[in-house]
């Protein structure tokens, strides 16, 4: 028993060690800085990203962020909302391609920006939001290579791409991904699909009616004439029983 008990305590101990390998392996792959959310439509407009930058050291606190956009695939109208703490610098880029909208030209785009002056203590994480114009239409998705710089002067470089069928690299960059686009009649498809439907339903329930009323009609005037055929021949009889008398 003595053996059996020892051989089930060693068993318990490594399945602990092994549980706890994989929540610290879930917990690093976890803490890689992300863009929320994960998709939008191709071409929205209006909207707003937020970059979520976790600190991943124990004893160094995030004292700086860099986010890079990408200027083949420009987002339009980039605004930053005012951080506590962190004071922001955005940095501008000609494009090698201008982009046509309903305003006019745009020849200019952001393409980096810089959050300094705050903490990010370790267990901790910051949001960064950021308001966009308008995305781009013309690819699937986009990556936001990010730089994170310790205040021991560790910098992490989230930039590296994902392939598809590949495993996920050590440092991924934020990736959005853009889905196709809804059609502007999109929602009208099934609502005129639902009425002539409904117009359907209706003509076959008039077309019913009026085959009903006729069927009525033609049996009440059968039934009137067989009426009428049965006072003739009791009549018949009638006078036919009442001449011998006479």
């Amino acid at each position: 028993m003595s053996a059996y008990r020892t051989t089930l305590r060693r068993a318990g101990t490594v399945a602990a060690l092994a549980t706890a390998g994989v929540l610290a392996a879930a917990g690093v792959a976890s803490a890689h800085v992300t863009v929320h959310p994960e998709s939008y439509a191709k071409g929205a407009t209006d909207g707003v990203l937020t970059f979520r930058v976790p600190n991943e050291e124990d004893k160094a606190s995030t004292t700086k962020v860099q986010v890079y956009l990408p200027t083949d695939h420009p987002v339009l109208g980039v605004l930053v909302t005012p951080q506590n703490g962190w004071t922001a610098k955005v940095t501008t880029s000609k494009l090698k391609t201008p982009v046509k909208t309903d305003d006019g030209t745009i020849t200019d785009a952001v393409s980096e920006i810089t959050w300094t002056g705050g903490k990010i203590a370790a267990g901790q994480y910051e949001d960064f939001n950021v308001a966009f114009g308008q995305l781009p239409d013309d690819t699937d998705q986009l990556a936001f290579k990010t730089l994170q710089t310790y205040s021991d002067g560790d910098v992490v470089r989230w930039i590296e791409q994902t392939t598809a069928g590949d495993d996920e690299p050590e440092n991924p960059a934020p990736v959005l991904k853009l889905t196709a686009k809804v059609s502007e009649d999109g929602d009208e498809t099934p609502a005129a699909s639902a009425s002539t439907a409904v117009t359907s339903t209706k003509a076959g329930t008039t077309a019913s009616s009026s085959s009903s009323d006729s069927t009525a009609r033609g049996l009440g005037i059968a039934g009137l004439i067989v009426g009428v055929l049965g006072l003739a021949a009791g009549a018949f009889a009638i006078v036919r029983s009442r001449t011998p008398r006479s």
